[in-house]
């Protein structure tokens, strides 16, 4: 019998051969790196989107980190990158790294730098004096007024908020920026979400330096100093231009009353605090808010109409525009409008983002250089997210530019197809049709790009933009906004009546229009709140669609339609207890939330239902037949737990023997042992809102405000006044916990301040 021969491995079937794993990975990685190195003239558009990451990662963090961590961390890596100069593969994952890291670091230094003290808990009334920077009227009475604080009451100077913000009932005839006033008022923190993942206006008010939101008990009282005597020339500034957009917006509201002036007052100036919430709504719901809200469109309508009347001008007179370039003293003078346009509209970071984006195409012009359109919107991207890294959890910010790229890709792949030949004679219905086309497919484009920004801040989706956008932009382009600038140069004169009669009819045309469109069956569709993972997904894959050139860019599709496909997946609490106990929400067997509402619980009620999708106002889901309540508390069943809700201490004995689940804004008793969960007044009090979940199991997971928050600066511990001899008593809680006077975060006081 002959010896069996041993073959060798690579012989063996089945069997890989020694290194071919390695052979193949190299191969992929080589192909990986030639695709990229055919797109290394993109790569800078993604330096903003890693610069994000690494700021994103800072505010996703639960424990605050150090600051020298932060700025180690970019030069550790930095380092790194200096040794690895002859590996490609790992220079290119150290670059990215090294731009995330230094968003990190970049995120971490801004928070340190804005450091201010918040109050830690509810006070007043009590005596703040302080100097205004900013004035904005209320839609139907009263202003509401920013103050950089001299004093607040007997607070020394470690714990007493940089800045405050007051809600006036009756406005002070005169006030403008720079004057310094005394108010007593009812002070408290920043409010926390309404809900875990909600909107956090706390970590948004730590950046502007607020360290107290409330409301005036009486009138403020103009100080005898006209200003405090440490302004400085920065403050001095400010104070100046804010005193001329409130100028500028008594000149408006003075020709244009009511509503007309105030959306005109926010076409110029920006501020739009005294626009109605009805209007708000309509325009919202019929797709266009966005006119509404200072962007491109507007910055690029004034500039450009001071560029072309300019150039016109220059062309009728043969000496001048026969000698010298009279298209860069156009671009220059656009360019300063530019300025002067972004100074007094407030400076938002639409504006701020449409403004860099015009200067530099400005700037191109006076350099006879092309303007590279992407490359501008990664560059203002990149500076703004460097100098305000707290933009990027911006609703303006993430919709404003989602919105561009979109405009500027859809035009690069267009380009070619779309343009009317300039050696044909066209008429005008073929320019008309041509105008109104690309005011369909700008819409379109816009709309799908800010869509999931719309679903995951606003759980709404508006069905006939397009329609309202095919009636309103052309009023806009053509009439509304160039009426505007003439308004703007004529106010020196005295003569600003007539171009703002223009503005106010123009006004009229687009508001009866959101109105219209508005109102139409199924305007608009709720959505319930989308995971985090999937606006993740569906924002990287529109970027690598976007921002990649060759073929490889539609693998951004498969990732678009991951994200959708995740949508439905979102967690929805079987249980919600607000905050202060006012409130508690419980799912039903179909799916919706009943409501269990104390006084002063609407608005936090109208945000629950807007995050489950449910078009219902909040008496209605009150009035649900599944919650059993007699005076003093209410039982459910959820998913076969027995729910109780404690309003007053005579309800304790049978809910601590009956119920499952113990929801109440009492103190729990010592002998209360009987439910398996009890959320209390403690529980309340230092973690904010509860969402419980209850498994199929049985078993009840809970995620809080503060947990959710993590051991943030801006985190701080929400502290309702209790009276406590109402409590001992064992009166009703409706009685115990009635609105707090001392709560500046009622609806009824500033709703604004509690939603993106």
């Amino acid at each position: 019998m002959a010896p069996r021969v041993a073959k060798r491995a690579d012989e063996e079937p089945g069997v890989e051969p020694p290194g071919s794993a390695r052979l193949r990975l190299s191969a992929v990685l080589s192909g990986f790196a030639g695709l990229l190195e055919r797109e290394r003239p993109h790569w800078f558009l993604w330096w903003p989107v890693l610069f994000g990451a690494g700021i994103a990662l800072y505010f996703g963090m639960t424990s605050e980190p150090e600051l020298l961590t932060a700025l180690m961390l970019p030069a550790g890596v930095l380092g790194m990158w200096i040794a690895a100069h002859r590996l490609y593969y790992m220079r290119l994952l150290l670059g990215a790294l090294l731009i995330v890291g230094t968003g990190f670091a970049a995120a971490k230094t801004r928070t340190e730098w804005v450091r201010a003290p918040v109050l830690e808990r509810q006070m007043g009334p009590v005596t703040v004096k302080g100097v205004v920077t900013l004035v904005e009227p209320r839609s139907g009475k009263g202003q509401r007024l920013t103050l950089d604080v001299i004093s607040l009451g007997d607070l020394p100077a470690d714990k007493r908020p940089a800045r405050a913000r007051i809600r006036t009932m009756v406005g002070l005839d005169g006030l403008k920026p720079g004057h310094t006033i005394t108010v007593k008022a009812m002070l408290g923190p920043p409010a926390a979400p309404s809900m875990p993942g909600d909107y956090d206006f706390g970590r948004a008010a730590w950046y502007q330096r607020l360290g107290a939101i409330g409301y005036a008990r009486s009138p403020p009282v103009l100080d005898g100093a006209a200003r405090h005597s440490e302004t400085g020339l920065g403050q001095a500034l400010g104070e100046t231009i804010e005193r001329l957009r409130q100028e500028i917006g008594r000149r408006i509201t003075a020709v244009l009353p009511g509503e007309q002036g105030a959306i005109a007052t926010a076409l110029i100036t920006g501020e739009r605090g005294a626009i109605t919430t009805d209007t708000t709504n309509a325009f919202r719901d019929s797709g266009l808010l966005h006119i509404l809200s200072i962007s491109g469109l507007h910055m690029v309508i004034m500039a450009g109409a001071v560029f072309v009347l300019l150039r016109f001008l220059f062309a009728t007179v043969p000496a001048i525009a026969l000698r010298y370039p009279t298209k860069k003293w156009a671009a220059a003078a656009a360019l300063v409008a530019a300025a002067a346009y972004l100074l007094i509209s407030g400076s938002s970071v639409a504006t701020v983002r449409s403004w860099f984006m015009t200067s530099i195409m400005l700037v191109a012009v006076l350099l006879d250089r092309p303007a590279l359109s992407l490359r501008n919107v990664a560059l203002a991207a990149l500076v703004i997210l460097a100098l305000t890294p707290e933009s990027l959890n911006d609703v303006g910010f993430q919709m404003s530019f989602a919105a561009v790229l979109s405009l500027i890709a859809l035009y690069d792949a267009l380009r070619g197809h779309l343009a009317l030949d300039p050696t044909v004679e066209h008429g005008p219905f073929r320019h008309a049709a041509h105008f109104m086309l690309g005011i369909v497919l700008s819409t379109m484009a816009a709309s799908i790009a800010v869509a999931p920004f719309a679903a995951y801040h606003f759980h709404k989706s508006q069905q006939y933009a397009i329609i309202a956008n095919l009636i309103a932009i052309p009023v806009c382009n053509v009439f509304l906004m160039p009426a505007g600038l003439a308004s703007l140069i004529a106010m020196p004169f005295g003569l600003e009546a007539a171009p703002l009669g223009v503005m106010g009819a123009s006004i009229d045309v687009m508001t009866a229009t959101a109105t219209a469109v508005a109102a139409l069956p199924g305007a608009v569709s709720f959505i319930p709140a989308i995971p985090v993972a999937s606006l993740v997904q569906m924002v990287l894959g529109g970027l690598w669609l976007a921002l990649w050139r060759h073929r490889w860019r539609y693998a951004g599709a498969a990732l678009v339609a991951g994200g959708i496909a995740l949508t439905p997946f979102g967690d929805r609490p079987d249980i919600l207890a607000g905050r202060d106990g006012r409130l508690v929400a419980l799912r039903q067997t179909d799916g919706t939330l009943a409501l269990v509402m104390g006084r002063g619980a609407a608005f936090e009620a109208r945000r629950w239902l807007e995050r489950d999708g449910d078009p219902r106002q909040p008496a209605e889901a009150a009035r649900a037949t599944t919650v059993r309540c007699d005076g003093i508390g209410c039982t459910a069943d959820v998913k076969g737990k027995r729910v109780a809700i404690a309003r007053a201490a005579a309800a304790l004995a049978d809910d601590c023997r009956e119920a499952q689940i113990l929801v109440t804004a009492l103190p729990r008793p010592d002998w209360c042992s009987g439910p398996a969960t009890v959320i209390d007044m403690k529980a309340l009090k230092s973690e904010g809102t509860h969402a419980l979940y209850i498994a199929d199991t049985g078993l009840v997971g809970i995620e809080t405000v503060n947990r959710r928050r993590g051991a943030r600066p801006w985190v701080t511990t929400w502290r309702p006044a209790v009276r406590r001899n109402a409590l001992r008593s064992g009166r009703a809680s409706d009685e115990a916990h009635e609105p707090s006077r001392a709560d500046p975060t009622r609806p009824e006081v500033e709703d604004d301040e509690a939603k993106p």
